[in-house]
């Protein structure tokens, strides 16, 4: 008789323990961490983008009245009363106040009343969004067909024919932001590349800030002279985009110090995911839902839109608080940089290596 036992089941019992050590070999805690943290910013995006601009509507617009006295009070509470309240209204001097506060970015519109007349202006400023200039002047049509006046449009501020939908200022700056996260994620877990000590760190940060002034440089060179898709100063263009390039590349290196690899997902989460919807450049931040209309000036994308218009459209104007924004995060970023590797450094010093390991430089 043979005495061969059957082989069937514990050959499929080791085949379940390879394929289970295989899976366990593939996907590592870490790595099913990290996946679960990819699938988290994939919906965060999807909500943030979606919500941000599938229903963009004009909410308080800050919308001046220029008209004698009585009508331009009378215009004012009008408006006030409008449903869903899409104007922020105020009186202005005149004409020329009306044109000049637009210019300095105070107002995204005005309405001025010919008294003597039946025909009206319409000031806007596609510059700054096309969307809203259309949106504004949709509205302004409703309410003068209602009076049974007429309505004529003057934009003060328009739009380069080479700049679709206004939307050339937002893809340069998301070009320089995308420039300046993936540059530092390169410097930081490039292969070879070691945790920062502060002189690692600093030699990081300056190869940042090289790179910056040369992406600042390329992007006005082809937004401007090559594409000739911006007007403006090229050089405002370059050292915004350097500033901007810049101020991202620090945040992230920040994140990076902080967190690890994580820290580069939380780079992707501020600038991507909540900073390019809530930037203005498809929709203006007065078309946009209370939260992201809140944070969008705050963050890169935002400040540097805001700041790329005004130097294309504006003359330069209301360029202050977008520029101390985008300062603020390169000084953060660059700070929080070297401290992390300081105090990573300190941790070494003072810990004892584990047994055999190699001590970093």
């Amino acid at each position: 008789m043979s005495h061969d036992m059957p082989t069937g089941t514990p050959g499929r019992a080791q085949d379940r323990r390879s394929f289970l050590g295989e899976v366990r070999d593939a996907v590592t805690p870490r790595a099913t961490l990290l996946v679960l943290g990819v699938l988290a910013l994939q919906l965060l995006f999807i909500a943030s983008y979606v919500g941000a601009l599938h229903a963009p509507k004009p909410v308080d617009v800050p919308f001046g009245i220029a008209a004698p006295k009585g009508a331009a009070e009378q215009t004012v509470r009008r408006l006030e009363r409008l449903p869903g309240t899409p104007l922020d209204p105020r009186t202005v001097a005149g004409a020329a106040d009306a044109r000049r506060q637009i210019l300095d970015r105070k107002i995204d519109g005005a309405l001025v009343v010919d008294p003597e007349g039946l025909t009206d202006t319409l000031l806007v400023a596609s510059g700054g969004g096309k969307a809203l200039a259309a949106a504004l002047e949709s509205l302004t049509v409703q309410l003068e067909q209602a009076e049974g006046r007429e309505l004529r449009v003057a934009d003060v501020a328009s739009a380069s024919g080479e700049d679709f939908n206004g939307l050339s200022s937002f893809y340069l700056v998301v070009g320089w932001c995308v420039g300046g996260y993936l540059c530092a994620s390169i410097l930081a877990i490039s292969t070879g590349a070691r945790p920062a000590n502060p002189r690692r760190a600093a030699i990081r940060l300056l190869v940042m800030a090289l790179v910056a002034i040369a992406g600042g440089l390329g992007g006005a060179v082809i937004i401007g002279p090559i594409l000739g898709a911006l007007p403006g100063s090229v050089v405002g263009l370059w050292w915004t985009g350097a500033l901007i390039t810049f101020a991202v590349g620090a945040a992230t290196l920040a994140l990076q110090g902080l967190f690890g690899i994580i820290g580069i997902g939380l780079a992707i989460l501020l600038v991507v995911i909540a900073g390019n919807p809530s930037a203005g450049g498809a929709f203006p931040l007065p078309m946009l839902p209370p939260f992201w209309k809140a944070i969008g000036p705050a963050l890169p994308p935002g400040a540097g839109t805001w700041a790329a218009r005004s130097i294309a459209y504006f003359k330069g104007n209301a360029l202050t608080a977008p520029l101390l924004v985008l300062s603020a995060w390169a000084v953060a970023g660059s700070a929080v940089t070297m401290l992390a590797a300081t105090l990573r450094r300190r941790r070494q010093e003072t810990e004892p290596p584990a047994p055999g390991a190699a001590q970093t430089a």
